[in-house]
């Protein structure tokens, strides 16, 4: 006689495969050739990551990366036809890429937004001082960061100083094993039990921020500020500055190491910025690595500013993308509200992934998971869905078939639970433009901080989502 019950488990099995939404973990998907692919594309984010530590210089490697791939800069005074590859930089600080399509602009074209910029800790103005014989650079950190983690690393500085006559110093220290690094002190334990009593966001305070730069006086002479004195001598020697020229400049204290592999299995990327250059990287290439002239004209927008909500003329509120737009539709006598109405568009970003010594912020049906793919994100924001776009259903289900139809493995995500936090992406000033707009990114630990972690198998699989996304 047959075996009912497990007849009746095999049904049930049968049903659940069929019902249930089913996620795997990615290494249990990829094949020994596409891991490979996967660790060897890692390779080349990570020198990225070290070569790309300020909007800055992330705009000159997506520049460099673009002349390599054939693409030519933007020009109004020509016309463009389809195959065509162009860029165009915003200020230094923003970047666009694309490639022209076979259809007319006025059926929209597909976009991804990432942002180069990422949390770190900015020099004021006059930042320059000696207190007890040490020499200090007052700071204004940049973004949300947890500041007590910016103690006790060491930093490199990098950044441009624009000087009285208008010539360009660049600046960038600390990046080599030969030239010196930074730090912020911190208070030793013994001595810190009126510190443990400051709530956490207190335990280091914005201005105490300040970087220690130098100890030793100008020729042991008699006088108050020797130190400066010996620190500005230094600074002159090799930059040509004087103290004014810090008034116009632009300096960035960021984590002075590389990034690593992490883990025995060499499964994890550790590094600085990867919030958001995971995304940016990864949607570039996706671009530059297209073969094919796509149907709609694709593009890439690098911009600036998302960490401190995008303002300014190098973020995504400023109207330098839709200038662009506009340029290319003018060009194929489409109209903008046209375009864009008509265009579609991956706010590329990152999400939180789960962290088991952290399980109570997140929600686990609805929280990415490191290795299981990309993170779609519906909506962010924060408490009542507020600060978001909130994608439709539709155009998630578009990317739904997209990724499914090309084998992508994908999960969704959400800032944490309800109430508990969240946080925002460009999302909402494209969706503004009457754009359908949806996030996806790349599932990150110790997002914000000066060493993140992500996985190597969501790397190459945000690139691989990004790519589909393009050559559609």
């Amino acid at each position: 006689m047959p075996n009912n019950k497990n007849s009746k488990n095999t049904k049930s099995k049968q049903l659940k495969e069929t019902l249930f939404l089913q996620r795997k973990h990615t290494a249990k998907i990829f094949s020994e050739t596409e891991q490979k692919k996967a660790d060897k594309f890692c390779e080349g984010y990570k020198s990225f990551l070290d070569a790309a530590k300020t909007e800055r210089e992330a705009v000159r490697e997506a520049v460099a990366a673009c002349v390599k791939a054939g693409f030519a800069e933007f020009s109004g005074a020509k016309n463009y036809k389809a195959g065509d590859k162009i860029y165009a930089v915003n200020r230094g600080k923003s970047v666009i890429a694309a490639i022209i399509g076979k259809e007319n602009l006025q059926n929209g074209v597909n976009l991804i937004a990432a942002h180069l910029d990422a949390p770190r800790i900015d020099l004021k103005q006059r930042p320059l001082y000696e207190e007890a014989e040490l020499a200090y650079f007052k700071t204004h950190y940049y973004g949300g960061i947890k500041k007590y983690q910016w103690t006790a690393v060491p930093l490199a500085l990098h950044g441009v100083v624009v000087k009285a006559d208008l010539s360009t110093v660049e600046v960038c220290i600390g990046e080599d094993d030969s030239e010196p690094v930074f730090a912020v002190t911190d208070l030793l334990p013994h001595l810190a039990e009126e510190q443990y009593k400051r709530p956490a966001n207190q335990l280091i305070k914005g201005e105490e921020l300040n970087i220690l730069i130098g100890s030793r006086p100008f020729n042991d002479e008699k006088g108050s500020d020797l130190v400066k004195l010996n620190i500005m001598r230094l600074l002159n020697e090799k930059y040509g500055i004087v103290e004014a020229d810090f008034l116009s400049a632009e300096l960035e204290a960021v984590p002075a190491h590389k990034a690593r592999d992490v883990g025995f299995d060499r499964s994890l990327v550790g590094g600085y910025g990867q919030d958001d250059r995971v995304c940016s990287y990864t949607a570039l290439r996706a671009l530059l690595d297209c073969k094919k002239t796509p149907k709609r004209t694709a593009v890439v927008v690098l911009t600036d500013k998302e960490e401190v909500g995008s303002d300014g003329n190098t973020g995504l509120k400023s109207a330098y993308l839709r200038d662009f737009l506009q340029d290319l539709a003018e060009k194929q006598k489409a109209q903008l509200r046209a375009v864009l109405a008509n265009s579609k568009c991956i706010s590329a970003d990152v999400n939180v992934a789960f962290d088991p010594n952290f399980p109570d912020v997140t929600e686990k049906l609805n929280v990415a998971y490191v290795n299981y793919g990309v993170a779609v994100a519906k909506f962010t924001g924060a408490r009542g869905k507020s600060g978001t776009s909130d994608a439709s259903a539709e155009f998630v289900g578009e990317i739904r078939k997209l990724f499914d139809t090309n084998k992508i493995a994908w999960q969704t995500g959400e800032l944490g639970k309800v109430d508990q936090g969240g946080g925002g992406t460009v999302a909402m000033f494209l969706a503004n433009m009457n754009i359908d707009t949806l996030d996806v990114g790349v599932p990150v630990l110790s997002m914000h901080a000066p060493f993140e972690i992500t996985a190597k198998n969501d790397v190459y699989m945000a690139y691989r989502a990004f790519a589909a996304f393009v050559g559609g």
